[in-house]
């Protein structure tokens, strides 16, 4: 709910002031996948996590809810889904590495320690933030979920922002040689 730091304009000798309410403790995560097949239009598959603002509750994905989006995909696409992830720890939980071995359809390959310019799911978000989110403040939460949701929904309908995030890590799709 705290609005991003963007820059604004104003009258010369009139600061420009944004009165924002008071912070609130609720939150709001986002994961996404970007999908590439050669051949075929990008896709863009998100999903949004609430989370409520109670003591000791989770403030992230878990590793159960990056299982479910891998699996969303799946059946979205109606083929193997590889994975290419960087190297947040609940990417490497023991239970999504288990659940990756278990399932043949699922292949994950790591990213480097910190490697966001190889991610074209950073570019989504780096879209996200300079397009309908920045200079944004939220009245509440769904103000903010209806904004974020209009934003992704802008970005899935233009396979070309997807292919540019793709373009901009300097990574291509390869298909696979028939052996």
């Amino acid at each position: 709910m705290t609005p991003p730091r963007a820059r604004t304009w104003g009258r010369r000798g009139h600061t420009p002031v944004v009165r924002v309410r008071g912070r609130s403790r609720r939150r709001i995560s986002v994961a996404a996948l970007c999908c590439y097949r050669p051949g075929e239009r990008p896709r863009l598959i998100y999903r949004p996590r609430f989370h409520l603002p109670f003591k000791g509750a989770r403030k992230s994905f878990a590793w159960t809810d990056y299982r479910d989006l891998a699996v969303r995909a799946h059946l979205q696409l109606g083929g193997p889904v590889v994975l290419v992830w960087d190297n947040l720890n609940t990417h490497l939980a023991a239970g999504m590495k288990q659940y990756a071995a278990d399932h043949d359809w699922l292949t994950v390959f790591q990213l480097p320690s910190y490697a966001p310019d190889l991610n074209p799911v950073e570019g989504i978000w780096s879209l996200l933030r300079r397009g309908p989110m920045a200079n944004a403040a939220f009245t509440d939460p769904d103000h903010l979920t209806q904004i974020l949701r209009r934003g992704l929904r802008h970005i899935q309908l233009r396979p070309g922002f997807i292919d540019g995030c793709l373009a901009g890590t300097g990574l291509t799709i390869t298909p696979p040689t028939p052996t």
